[in-house]
């Protein structure tokens, strides 16, 4: 089981970055940089292709609208350079929040749209003349729609490799299908993995079906929240620590009825309780929205507890099916989180 983690740059990303060159000493196998409303993630990853020798950096996700399939795959091709053959490219659909609100653009086809990036990317990386006439995405541009002086072009340089690792961030039981029969990876969030058969397995057993075999197994990610600690109050404080994350996803993001965060834990077997959060996020009241999330659903998506409880939390991840854990370390100061990281690495194995 590979050990990532997600990279915190809230307090500077140079300082992350003198950190990331510690938790590779320190045996961590991947980061991943996110890409919401802040700084680019590609300029970063760039800096820690530099910064790095061994680990794989990943791009944790870029959004489809944002890029055009082309794009996408020049700039995989480009920090799988810079990094000699260490890049994975993770790509989702983020949501209407961002990709409308931030970007302008339309969010529309998330399912189709994810399909003809991957099959253009992997056109890229195989230098191949790029023609794809897809629904969402026309390569050259026909005649009638541009000048008509557009050609098939192949990319000029040659990849490190042809086939890089490409990971799709699902949640639907549609989306998560496509994933299993076309990515490389899955990543869902909030994973539950004593639940995560009822929720997913049919999706995952339909798409593996389709799965052609040079893809080799499906690579399943879970982002659970990491503490490891016997002290009662560290536990308790932990647990309040992810709540509020929770309560913003489950609660604020999206509106009643259209809030896919809330559809998947309210499947795990929470749907009176995410009501209350919902209903209580959208109406303003944020801290009874946050105190109402449950430590149950807490425990059963993260790692927290004594080094004895999150290991046998690890076993719970890899009987699911979970082949990397990119964990979010609890931790404020730079030292502690490669502590606890190098702690975690160890207690893997």
């Amino acid at each position: 089981m590979r050990v990532g983690m997600f990279l915190n740059y809230a307090g500077g990303f140079r300082e992350a970055a003198d950190e990331v060159a510690e938790l590779e000493a320190s045996g961590v196998d991947l980061i991943a940089v996110p890409e919401a409303y802040s700084f680019d993630a590609v300029s970063q990853l760039g800096f820690l292709a530099a910064r790095t020798e061994r680990m794989t950096l990943m791009a944790g996700i870029l959004q489809l609208y944002t890029r055009t399939p082309t794009l996408t795959a020049m700039t995989a091709a480009g920090l799988d350079y810079v990094s000699g053959g260490r890049f994975e490219l993770g790509v989702g659909a983020s949501g209407p929040q961002v990709i409308e609100g931030f970007h302008g653009v339309r969010y529309d086809a998330p399912l189709g749209r994810t399909r003809e990036l991957i099959e253009v990317c992997r056109q890229v990386w195989r230098r191949e003349p790029v023609v794809h006439e897809g629904r969402h995405y026309r390569i050259p541009l026909p005649e009638g729609e541009g000048t008509g002086l557009g050609k098939p072009l192949k990319l000029i340089n040659h990849p490190v490799r042809d086939r890089i690792p490409i990971t799709v961030a699902a949640l639907g039981p549609k989306s998560v299908e496509q994933t299993a029969e076309i990515a490389d990876g899955w990543l869902p969030m909030f994973f539950h993995p004593e639940r995560a058969t009822d929720v997913w397995g049919e999706a995952l057993a339909a798409g593996r079906s389709r799965r052609a075999a040079e893809l080799g197994d499906l690579d399943v990610f879970a982002s659970p929240a990491l503490a490891i600690t016997d002290r009662p109050e560290l536990v308790e404080a932990a647990l309040a620590a992810v709540k509020p994350n929770l309560a913003l996803y489950v609660g604020g993001m999206g509106a009643r009825g259209k809030n896919f965060y809330n559809d998947l834990v309210a499947s795990y077997g929470f749907a009176d309780e995410v009501r209350v959060i919902q209903d209580l996020y959208l109406d303003g009241r944020k801290a009874e929205a946050i105190a109402a999330v449950p430590d149950e659903l807490v425990r059963a998506i993260s790692l927290i507890g004594s080094a004895a409880e999150v290991a046998d939390r690890v076993q719970a991840f890899r009987d699911a099916g979970v082949t990397t854990l990119t964990v979010t370390p609890l931790a404020q100061a730079s030292a502690d989180r490669v502590a606890l990281m190098r702690a975690f690495r160890s207690l893997v194995g």
